[in-house]
């Protein structure tokens, strides 16, 4: 499968959002305000976020994973992503759900991400 497919199929899905509800986008920049404590850069740019969908009735689902199974931070980290994006306008509802698999890897961050990891001493 080509990633063209995939991409193409997230851009008609983000079209589809129904009006005055936000934006797949719009959810992305509002949960760059969700920093894990233990790692200073957002959870977009880390690349844990892995699906954003916006159902009727303004209920967000949030497929996220974290760093490590094992994070001490889960709970706050959740409550973080819920504010953040329930504060949108049309948002009703927050769900977050966390998944394992695929497991996160410093791959998964984007280039800003890796740009801010490096700025404080990480190597990636």
């Amino acid at each position: 499968m080509d990633d063209t497919n995939t991409t193409d199929a997230n851009v008609t899905a983000q079209g589809a959002t129904p009006e005055g509800l936000p934006s797949e986008a719009q959810i992305l920049e509002a949960l760059k305000v969700v920093k894990d404590p233990e790692i200073p850069v957002n959870v977009v740019d880390l690349g844990l976020i892995y699906g954003v969908d916006v159902g009727e009735g303004g209920v967000v689902d949030i497929t996220m994973t974290l760093t490590s199974v094992g994070c001490p931070v889960q709970d706050l980290i959740r409550a973080d992503a819920e504010m953040a994006v329930g504060r949108l306008d049309g948002v009703s509802e927050v769900n977050v759900e966390f998944v394992w698999t695929p497991p996160w890897g410093p791959d998964k961050m984007t280039e800003d991400g890796k740009r801010q990891m490096r700025m404080f001493g990480f190597s990636v």
